[in-house]
């Protein structure tokens, strides 16, 4: 590989939750000096925190600036959205993470819907809407189930699975009236609502190639048996039986191919991380949404797995050249599962104590990445609705399985909540 990395690299991972931690944990292991921004509890231990706004643009570069670091890494959506990539490059900062521009695929669900449409990448039937009066009046006709999308970034929340007409009114009077997500909601993308099993597909890309990471399988609803409110992820898994090599290889000639030489095309080619959310149906895959950043909580699993050091990976495609980095799974499994605070994804308290953190790290191939906490004194405290993502790594998923809640029953807070069925598809 042509792309030369520091002895010692100081990286800066920007973000506070659990997928940084991940992020952080993986670099650290590689032999990097790792800072993060914000960060938390968790990543302090194997990084220097700053106390920096993950979207405070001026201010990740010019941390990034003071700390002399030969990466950083933009771990959540909305920085990219707001240009930081762009900013530090104008400062000569090398950096992992799509353009402003490029993050438009995750930015805009309209604009990602039609550059799919352009170009043959399978997804569900759609209309797109500016004015509340018309897209009721679609639903009020349609009478069938429907999935209603804010066009703008809603940190996960602007997404209604809607079962009749009523309920996808409803959505709409909240997104476009009520404008519950802001500006997110100036337009909206009513589709077509397609059944089967959700995966996970992550590719890293420099702008003219791409390395696959494993796929994985989310777990989105907050109760077993995948009942009530849709969260950020309860937990997730790698590999899902369900991605066949067969399926995997259909995911990358339809999907990925396209989607990234139809960016490439249109004179915005992708660099970073391209996390596509897909619906497999009858064995077929279909796009349900583009991210521009690893997933989370499926980067908990993908960074446990890997093998040999990641770096490569992250500055190659952050300098424009993959060439030459293949990926390696260090274990053949991993499974994690999220401990949320009581009321998530709705109201929930801070400040609870977390007690047994120590001794579920100790455990065997165990990892507890932290997402919502911080620190007082010796104590560490909850202060978030994803509180912690267990994950263990094993020969199988059951192997994993049994490991991560093992780890999970050493650990308590006032309130916790965990579903008990993660891999469940996987596992039966």
């Amino acid at each position: 590989m042509s792309i030369e990395i520091p002895e010692q690299p100081k990286v800066l991972v920007v973000g506070g939750g659990a997928r940084e931690h991940a992020l952080a944990w993986r670099f650290a292991k590689d032999g990097a000096v790792v800072h993060a921004a914000p960060g938390n509890a968790g990543i302090a231990e194997v990084a220097t925190c700053h106390d920096m706004k993950a979207d405070d643009v001026a201010g990740q570069v010019e941390l990034a600036r003071t700390l002399h670091v030969d990466l950083v890494v933009v771990g959540p959506e909305a920085p990219l959205v707001e240009g930081l990539v762009d900013a530090l490059g104008e400062v000569g900062i090398a950096a992992f993470g799509p353009s402003r521009e490029a993050a438009r695929l995750e930015g805009s669900k309209i604009f990602a819907k039609e550059l799919m449409d352009r170009h043959g990448v399978p997804t569900a039937g759609f209309a797109v809407f500016d004015d509340a009066d018309a897209a009721e009046a679609y639903v009020r006709e349609a009478k069938r189930p429907l999935v209603v999308k804010a066009d703008g970034l809603a940190a996960g929340k602007g997404v209604t699975v809607a079962k009749d007409a009523d309920e996808a009114a409803d959505a709409i009077h909240r997104i476009m009236r009520d404008r519950q997500f802001g500006e997110a909601g100036a337009r909206v993308l009513i589709e077509e609502c397609l059944v089967g099993q959700e995966v996970s597909y992550h590719v890293v890309c420099d702008g003219e190639r791409y390395v696959a990471l494993a796929p994985a399988q989310d777990h989105k609803r907050a109760l077993e048996g995948d009942e009530g409110p849709n969260t950020g992820g309860m937990g997730a898994y790698s590999p899902p039986p369900v991605v066949t090599p067969e399926l995997e290889a259909a995911i990358q000639k339809r999907v990925v191919e396209p989607t990234l030489a139809g960016m490439k095309a249109e004179g915005v080619p992708f660099r970073g991380a391209l996390f596509v959310g897909l619906m497999i149906v009858e064995g077929e895959p279909f796009v349900l949404e583009y991210n521009v950043r690893f997933g989370d909580p499926e980067t908990e699993c993908l960074m446990t797995r890997w093998g040999g050091s990641a770096l490569p990976l992250f500055f190659g495609s952050a300098r424009g050249d993959l060439s030459g980095v293949e990926t390696r799974w260090h274990a053949p499994a991993s499974l994690c599962v999220v401990l949320a605070s009581g009321g998530y994804p709705g109201a929930y308290e801070k400040g609870k104590p977390i007690e047994g953190l120590a001794e579920a790290g100790a455990l065997e191939e165990v990892v507890v990445f932290h997402a919502g906490t911080r620190r007082e004194g010796d104590q560490v405290l909850t202060n978030g609705g994803r509180v912690l993502t267990v994950t263990a790594t094993g020969a199988d998923l059951r192997e994993a399985a049994m490991r991560a809640y093992a780890a999970v029953d050493r650990i308590a807070f006032e309130g916790a909540h965990v579903r008990r069925d993660i891999g469940w598809r996987a596992l039966g």
